[in-house]
């Protein structure tokens, strides 16, 4: 039995997850919905990994803006919306002409079921979730934009601490210092005894979702997910690739490093979740702490390339079903406010569905589109999430390095 145990403990992440996932579509399609049984042993994973993800993201952005002062913040700050902004447009961008090209939903019906329009939040509401009224209440519920704004502030707050003339006051900066490291220390070591475990929830989470879905749904979808999956080989191949080269990162390696991060999210569908291992698997491609720390919670919080991507497949996919003819203006249209409305709600509790409906009011489609592509939404978000964390470390990646040659014109 210790061999045995040895053998799983040491074998490759990657085997382990991908054998897990396999083993689960079978048991699904093979016993049906009585799979369902096993399904809480996915939610205890998906569990473990938002318990550890919140206080991670408060702790290492304390700690990344206490190596850092407030106008290197704005820089990287900067750097990173911009990069958002492009690769968020090019995937939407990438999901439009994909759809163009092989049109999916010509000949599919709607389905006769009622969907009632999600509420879109508006800028009010954005602006009071970043600024909570209670601090527990803030990491309770799990908001993560208040979160990111405690952690800002407290970060500030501890770096004058530290550097202030009063050595009391440095004192106590110092040990509160000392406090966040340790912390954030002990939740990367929970971390690795729940990768541990990871294997058997993933399992649960693919045989109940296949059990209970099986096979036809995905085939009467098969156009519209395999339309998106070659948008984000795309996306991958193309444009974040290119990144890659500008910051001149050897892609090859960079993927090998990073792969139990994207790995994670692909069968997790939670990028939030997948935080921990992402910035891991960052700090081991080589992009440095003080960038990790910073940016891939940001990234966590308001970067959705994979939902852009969805949405762009996703609109095409609808005017294909109900024989609407979209000008070239429309898709001008489709491709701001997909890219507004992907960065402005990566946040929000189902994203995809907000940013989709909102869209689909616009241009006056019907919202059953919602209901009949909920059928392959278990596909569609982990290849989405998998692009959402991949995405953010090459975001850190390129900055990371135009950091450094910033800092270091020779290098």
């Amino acid at each position: 039995m210790k061999k045995i145990w040895h053998l799983y403990k040491d074998s490759s992440f990657l085997l382990k997850m991908t054998l897990g996932f396999l083993l689960g579509i079978g048991a699904g399609i093979l016993f049906g919905p009585s799979m369902e049984a096993v399904k809480p042993l996915g939610t205890i994973l998906i569990n473990l990994l938002n318990l550890i993800a919140v206080p991670v993201i408060f702790l290492t952005v304390v700690l990344a803006i206490n190596q850092m002062n407030p106008r290197y913040l704005g820089r990287i700050g900067g750097k990173l919306l911009v990069y958002y902004g492009i690769t968020t447009a090019a995937a939407v961008l990438i999901g439009v002409a994909l759809a163009l090209w092989i049109n999916p939903g010509a000949g599919l019906e709607l389905p006769n079921a009622d969907v009632e329009k999600p509420e879109t939040p508006g800028f009010s509401d954005v602006l009071l979730n970043i600024v909570p009224d209670n601090l527990f209440t803030a990491f309770s519920s799990g908001e993560l934009m208040g979160i990111l704004f405690l952690a800002v502030i407290t970060g500030l707050a501890l770096v004058k601490m530290r550097y202030s003339d009063k050595d009391e006051l440095k004192k106590s900066g110092e040990t509160l210092h000392q406090f966040f490291s340790a912390a954030n220390d002990l939740f990367f070591l929970l971390l690795q005894g729940i990768l541990l475990y990871a294997p058997v929830g993933i399992f649960a989470i693919g045989a109940s979702t296949f059990g209970s879905q099986g096979w036809e749904t995905f085939r009467s979808l098969f156009a519209f997910t395999g339309v998106f999956y070659l948008g984000v080989l795309l996306l991958w191949l193309l444009v974040y690739t290119s990144f890659l080269k500008l910051a001149k990162w050897h892609v090859r390696d960079f993927f090998a490093s990073t792969k139990d991060a994207y790995v994670t999210a692909f069968f997790t569908s939670s990028s939030i979740a997948s935080l921990p291992v992402a910035m891991e698997s960052a700090k081991k491609a080589g992009i440095s702490d003080r960038i990790v720390n910073f940016s891939l919670p940001i990234g966590a919080v308001f970067n959705s390339d994979g939902g852009a991507l969805r949405m762009g497949v996703s609109i095409v996919f609808a005017a294909n079903v109900t024989g609407l003819d979209l000008t070239v203006m429309d898709f001008i249209t489709i491709v701001v406010i997909g890219t507004l409305l992907s960065i402005g709600t990566a946040g929000i509790p189902a994203a995809g569905l907000v940013t989709l409906a909102a869209v689909l009011t616009m241009f006056n489609l019907p919202l059953e589109i919602v209901a009949l592509i909920a059928g392959v939404d278990v596909l569609i978000g982990m290849a989405g999430t998998a692009s959402n964390v991949f995405g953010d470390m090459v975001g850190s990646a390129f900055v990371d390095k135009k950091e450094t040659d910033r800092t270091n014109p020779e290098s």
